[in-house]
């Protein structure tokens, strides 16, 4: 079952860092196959893309009509589409508010610069679909697109149980999406990455997936852009004596669910409460639907942490800058201000993770595998590239030309020196 982990000694970060990387380690496949599949669909585009979806989800049918999307959609119960429109609302209305600002100004030598956000013309959302249905990743994933001006959002959704999924396809009419294909993993990457005769290539693919899709992402990352690499799902939950355990017990178990690689630790000072929070986790895994997934996960991957203080627990979290973090604490502010490495932070008690995932409002396309450190969660900023504008002026030349000389001269650059002194004015 889940391990408990003492931190006594003065060794802890080396200790539980070295847990952590096993599981890094497990995560690698091998990348040959991923490869085969990328160069096959990049030489042979809907033959080879066809050869895989029936090897690996047993498709035939990649495209399909307008009338067949509305009758799957008419399918799907109103009170889940109610609960799309909601969230819908208020993701839209989170994103709406992350505005970009360009830059534009005159210096003292009359030169002008400038620094302008355009919108990325065409996006492939990967919404995946072999194990569940995720409409939350397509609004997530699309609505920031919207916002930005995105011209051409293309999803691509593999099929479950060999049916359309009604809530994803509604989410996509919802956001506007009006191309979609039924295809996953590492062929479907391929494919908004290379195109086909049926697919045109795109310029970003954004989305999360299995380990062979973000295998795939990182392959083809170079000849189109990419979000981030997105591994299983983690959470880190910070408690107190004041925490419920069957509250967090639930919620670490909402992660775990997700994939045998997920990730789920729980952090404490409290030692009786961490007994109780293993004994609620035992107790809800017999109930669960997906128990043995989420077994598998704790067993694997989970850990429990007995922590000696604040500052530890302060040190633990920004080592490990999990994708998913809970400060389930009362005083969470003494210990939120110092947290620098974290893809979503939820504060207090009645924050479960879970809600964020759905409709909160904030994004779940988050950054997994300690890249919390130095990369961001999904956001409008994502689907903007951009462009610097400089525009010199005849003093402006003259003025910084000799010093750019200079620099060039150095860096043994004189093509860069020559063509700046045919610029400048002959003293």
């Amino acid at each position: 079952m889940i391990k408990i982990l003492k931190l006594n000694n003065k060794n802890y970060l080396l200790k539980l860092n070295k847990f952590l990387q096993q599981r890094k380690i497990k995560s690698k496949i091998n990348s040959n196959i991923v490869n085969k599949i990328i160069n096959d669909v990049r030489k042979n585009g809907d033959k080879a893309l066809l050869k895989y979806e029936k090897k690996y989800s047993k498709n035939s049918e990649i495209t399909f009509g307008r009338k067949k999307i509305v009758k799957i959609i008419n399918s799907l119960e109103p009170k889940i589409k109610k609960a799309i429109d909601l969230a819908y609302n208020r993701i839209f209305f989170f994103h709406s508010k992350q505005k970009i600002k360009n830059i534009s100004f005159k210096d003292t030598l009359n030169n002008k610069l400038g620094y302008k956000h355009m919108p990325i013309d065409s996006i492939g959302i990967y919404v995946p679909g072999g194990n569940a249905s995720f409409p939350s990743t397509v609004l997530m994933n699309a609505i920031p697109a919207k916002i930005a001006k995105v011209k051409r959002i293309v999803m691509v959704n593999p099929k479950l149980k060999r049916q359309l999924s009604p809530g994803v396809l509604y989410a996509a009419k919802k956001v506007g999406i009006k191309e979609i294909y039924s295809i996953g993993g590492a062929q479907a990457i391929a494919a908004l990455a290379y195109g086909t005769k049926k697919i045109k290539k795109v310029d970003k693919i954004v989305g999360p997936g299995n380990i062979f899709v973000s295998m795939a992402k990182k392959e083809v990352f170079g000849d189109v852009g990419i979000d981030m690499i997105a591994g299983p799902s983690e959470i880190t939950v910070v408690a107190d004596k004041f925490s419920n355990a069957d509250w967090v017990a639930a919620d670490l178990l909402g992660q775990a669910e997700h994939d045998a690689n997920s990730q789920c630790i729980l952090i404490s000072k409290e030692k009786n409460f961490i007994k109780k929070v293993k004994k609620s986790l035992m107790s809800q895994l017999k109930s669960l639907p997906r128990k043995l997934v989420a077994k598998k996960s704790l067993n694997l991957n989970g850990i429990l942490i007995h922590a000696q203080s604040d500052n530890q627990i302060i040190n633990i979290v920004n080592m490990i800058a999990p994708e998913h973090l809970e400060l389930n604490i009362k005083n969470f502010k003494n210990i939120a201000n110092k947290i620098n490495n974290a893809g979503s932070i939820c504060l207090g008690k009645y924050s479960a993770m879970a809600v964020a995932d759905y409709n909160a409002g904030s994004n779940h396309i988050l950054p997994t595998n300690s890249s919390a450190r130095f990369s961001s969660g999904l956001s409008v900023y994502d689907f903007y590239k951009r462009i610097s504008y400089i525009n010199l002026s005849k003093k402006g030349i003259e003025t910084l030309g000799p010093s750019a000389i200079t620099l060039a001269n150095f860096e043994g650059l004189e093509g860069h020196a020559k063509s700046i002194k045919l610029r400048v004015r002959r003293k």
